[in-house]
């Protein structure tokens, strides 16, 4: 059936989309280089995913390679054989990471994408080039929404356009988006222009919180993993800012994918969509601490802290309705609760509860 290329082959979604892509028939060409662990520490590293995927599969080539090494992707688009699908989540994922290193930075999440992009034009560019980009592209600006507060929430009124779900329309402009809003809002402008301006198949995907059992949850990201982990090990957890009542939605990995494969086998030019969890699948931080109490058993150890991070969203609910549209049969299929059990029972011997 062809190859794929998956960059950040051993991420969350990237593994993901790996095991999709070879069980469905394709090859797959893996670009992993582990730089999680430089911006997370030898905790959060992917090398023990790549490896499984490289001992499972034989369909599965593992290539350690940065994605700013322009020549090393121009080889690997060149070569790779009957090109299927180019799908791109490799990227520096952290607000606070950005401000520590912002050459790096800017230069992972954009000029990679670049990169990657001119590629495809170059050797490619008929093939599908699937982008996961971020709902920080849209800054600070949720934060200026008529919230009003319950006991464990921030909520939208029920009269508001966006209650259901924030869609594309939001401005990016004029508004506070942290460094890595900004490298990434680059790569999501680059995306859309190469298919605008040279007709190429490209979508982006303004995703929210993504999450599964796979996620090597860290400090500085990967929200639902970590929190479940502190709860699990008994590591203290810090809430920034809100009152522990910020609400984010929550998409299972195999979510994220099935959306990857219905663009992949029914490609638009300079395609745009928020992806998350919408209103079948979100919590605030207070709701998500009381279940992941109530899964494993024991209680968090946690502090409010009044910081909020730079950029940092008060609510985000993603309306999901244009993809649905554009590819009826694509659902929401996993709620927050079966994600975080299924955190849980995955990582169970991993994260062992301290006598």
């Amino acid at each position: 059936m062809g190859t794929v290329i998956v960059t950040g082959s051993g991420g969350l979604i990237g593994s993901e989309a790996v095991r999709h892509f070879i069980e469905t028939g394709f090859d797959v060409i893996g670009l992993e280089n582990d730089m999680r662990a430089q911006f997370f520490g030898d905790e959060a590293s992917t090398s023990s995913t790549t490896q499984r995927l490289v001992d499972r599969y034989d369909e599965f080539r593992h290539v350690a390679l940065d994605i700013r090494d322009r020549d090393g992707i121009d080889r690997v688009v060149r070569e790779a054989p009957d090109l299927a699908a180019i799908v791109h989540t490799a990227a520096q994922p952290s607000h606070d990471w950005a401000a520590s290193d912002p050459h790096t930075d800017f230069g992972v999440n954009a000029l990679g994408t670049l990169n990657l992009l001119q590629a495809a034009r170059d050797h490619a560019p008929d093939t599908p080039f699937i982008f996961m980009s971020t709902n920080k592209v849209y800054g600070d600006r949720p934060n200026f929404l008529p919230l009003i507060e319950t006991d464990t929430r921030l909520e939208l009124p029920e009269d508001h356009e966006w209650h259901r779900g924030i869609d594309t329309t939001m401005s990016i402009d004029t508004c506070l988006h942290s460094l890595f809003g900004v490298s990434k809002a680059a790569a999501d402008l680059m995306v859309q222009e190469y298919g605008r301006y040279f007709g190429m198949p490209t979508v982006c995907f303004r995703g929210g919180c993504l999450t599964g059992p796979s996620h090597r949850g860290a400090r500085l990201h990967g929200f639902l993993s970590y929190l479940m982990r502190c709860t699990m090990t008994g590591e203290p957890y810090t809430v920034y800012g809100y009152g522990g009542k910020q609400v984010r939605d929550n998409l299972h990995s195999r979510d994220v994918v099935a959306a990857f494969e219905r663009f992949r086998a029914a490609p638009r030019s300079a395609a745009v969509y928020n992806l998350g969890g919408g209103r079948a699948s979100n919590v605030s931080m207070l709701e998500a601490i009381a279940l992941c109490e109530q899964i494993a058993g024991r209680p968090l150890n946690y502090a409010l802290s009044d910081d909020a991070r730079a950029g940092d969203h008060r609510w985000w609910i993603s309306d999901v309705s244009a993809f649905e549209r554009d590819y009826p049969g694509w659902k929401v299929t996993v709620g927050v609760r079966d994600i975080l059990e299924e955190i849980h029972a995955v990582n169970a011997a991993e994260w062992a509860v301290p006598a």
